[in-house]
């Protein structure tokens, strides 16, 4: 949370933090400026200080929205520097020198967001060089940002719970729209006889998204048949929406706030083969035990541990057996959700995932077992999130059903 980040500092042993670039894929910099709908910025936060806002001349009143002091880029007189440096990277550190000044930065620093990786070192190297006062610092696995954003406030859990609403919203009247179609030889067709198709159906769902303020920056998956049974298929566009198939549909939509959900149910339209039942009560069996190991203090490797150990126990392949199966349990059981649609914690089975969960975590638990060569895919997915007390919340409220009447 973001009252952890001067002890989080204190413990990596950093004087002040920056976190820089576009707004846009940088949920970092989304996360100091409290969701402020600006394009760009500079956050500089000392520690044991309030983060201050160093902004685009053009977005000063969209900047009030962060909540943060406030300082005008133009101060800087960029354009007036590049003339007289006539080099873009000398009048960027030059641009650092002055803000650093002026806010009284030295020591250790880290350097946090999102910028071309070769762009960042010549940056970061020439910084180094024309400021000896500071002693430029990075973090590779965990930095403080990510460790921060893991546990989630109230406030912030209350914007992911809108999203969820909305969210499922969206599911229960993509299924209305598949009901809507008559059938003809076991398969979905429209108005004029042709038959309905993924393709189709995907764009009604973006339909469904803008009209709930939703936005799936990262895609979304609605794959049928031997497709569901390749993990992040999406699912092919020509496809006939037929009967007895299983549908893989996950949504993992972002929110005007820029909290992201994630959902995904499995069903077949009309019936389901008796294989695909027995998957699917196994997928559903192994959601519940793990859920049911879920608690303050577990190791987060342990989830995939017991979602291994569950699937292997009833006869399927495993990722813990053979790294490299394409049937079976393929993919981790789960990850930390909120700005980013993958964040921390994680579950990877490693001796070095020495994660464990606590309060305020917010995330997916996902089992799924696949077999395109059969011609299934079967995931299903709840959010949940850890209170302060340490209860554990399930944030998904859409019902499991296999089997959708048409």
């Amino acid at each position: 949370m973001k009252r952890d980040l001067d002890a989080l500092m204190e413990a990596r042993g950093l004087d002040a933090v920056v976190v820089s670039g576009r707004t846009h894929g940088n949920p970092s910099l989304v996360y100091l400026l409290n969701g402020a709908p600006v394009s760009q910025g500079i956050v500089v936060k000392k520690r044991g200080e309030t983060p201050v806002f160093i902004h685009s001349p053009i977005e000063w009143d969209e900047a009030k929205a962060s909540g943060l002091p406030l300082v005008n880029m133009a101060r800087y007189r960029f354009t007036d520097i590049l003339r007289e440096t006539g080099d873009r990277l000398a009048a960027t550190v030059e641009l650092y020198r002055r803000i650093f000044a002026d806010l009284g930065v030295r020591g250790e620093v880290g350097f946090y967001g999102m910028a071309d990786q070769g762009q960042s070192y010549l940056f970061l190297t020439a910084l180094s060089q024309a400021m000896p006062e500071i002693r430029v610092r990075g973090e590779y696995d965990e930095n403080l940002l990510e460790v921060a954003r893991a546990t989630k406030d109230a406030d912030e859990v209350a914007r992911i719970r809108e999203v969820a609403c909305l969210t499922c919203e969206v599911v229960e009247e993509t299924l209305t729209f598949l009901r809507r179609h008559r059938v003809r030889d076991e398969t979905l067709i429209t108005g004029d006889g042709s038959p309905l198709t993924v393709g189709q159906v995907h764009r009604q769902i973006y339909r469904l998204l803008a009209e709930r303020g939703l936005e799936a920056s990262e895609g979304l998956i609605f794959a049928i048949g031997a497709d569901a049974g390749v993990p992040h298929n999406h699912g092919r566009p020509d496809d006939p929406i037929r009967l007895g198939q299983t549908v893989v549909y996950d949504i993992y939509p972002r929110g005007p706030s820029g909290y992201f959900f994630d959902l995904t149910r499995t069903f077949c339209l009309g019936y389901a083969p008796p294989e695909v039942e027995k998957v699917y009560r196994d997928v559903a069996e192994c959601l519940e035990a793990v859920i049911a190991e879920v608690q303050v203090g577990v190791e987060a490797r342990r989830l995939q541990q017991v979602a291994c150990a569950f699937f292997a126990e009833r006869g399927y392949p495993t990722i813990a057996g053979d790294p490299e199966t394409a049937v079976g349990f393929t993919h981790g059981i789960g990850h930390g959700l909120g700005l980013a649609i993958h964040e921390e914690p994680v579950f990877t089975d490693v001796p070095s995932n020495t994660r464990t969960l606590q309060p305020g975590h917010v995330f997916t638990v996902e089992p799924g077992l696949y077999d395109p060569g059969r011609g299934y895919g079967v995931r299903l997915e709840d959010v949940l999130w850890i209170d302060e007390s340490g209860q554990v919340h399930n944030l998904t409220t859409l019902p499991k059903t296999l089997v959708v009447e048409v």
